[in-house]
């Protein structure tokens, strides 16, 4: 068993909060991120096959909810190495009990935590400070035609965004709402 992470599981089956251990002494701290031999059987053998740095400069910015159609579905670690964010993982897994349920985690430069995100979930943060950097994981590469979205200020999502928006994107502020309709996604 390593001591570098605890893998925390969440309500929602296949979501999981990464806590990593840091090892600190009086030079700082050395902080494993990934491992791939821990983490082969939590993405199911998929390995990484992307990696993603965001930045986003001011407080109060929401990004997502974004995720990727099969077969290009992907798990994602997702980690700040700057700053806070609200991070949030929505189930949009067809035939889920937990169908549009969230889950969200403080993820901050100060926490060490990481959020593993399995295919099936869409997924988004608001920066909770100005300067906030993401670090994102992949098992798959990102294909435009294979991106689906829904819209973060969705009344049917009802995610506790702990700030007023300050921003978003076009695209994403475009995102339709739910309808009756949305019974899920494949995977």
């Amino acid at each position: 068993m390593s001591t570098n992470f605890e893998i925390i599981d969440t309500a929602l089956t296949g979501l999981k909060v990464v806590q990593r251990r840091p090892h600190v002494d009086a030079r700082g701290y050395l902080e494993r991120l990934y491992c791939a031999e821990r983490f082969a059987a939590l993405t199911a053998g998929r390995a990484i096959a992307q990696i993603n740095h965001t930045s986003t400069t001011r407080r109060g910015i929401v990004r997502g909810m974004h995720y990727q159609h099969p077969p290009f579905d992907e798990f994602k670690l997702v980690s700040c190495l700057r700053g806070a964010v609200f991070d949030v993982a929505v189930d949009i897994r067809a035939g889920s009990p937990a169908l549009l349920r969230s889950h969200a985690e403080l993820l901050s430069a100060d926490n060490h935590r990481s959020l593993l995100i399995p295919p099936g979930f869409a997924h988004g943060f608001q920066t909770l400070t100005d300067d906030a950097e993401l670090l994102y994981l992949h098992t798959a590469p990102y294909v435009a035609e294979a991106e689906g979205a829904l819209n973060a200020c969705d009344p049917a999502l009802a995610i506790p965004w702990p700030e007023p928006i300050t921003g978003q994107s076009d695209r994403d502020r475009r995102h339709p709402m739910l309808t009756g309709e949305f019974t899920g996604v494949a995977v």
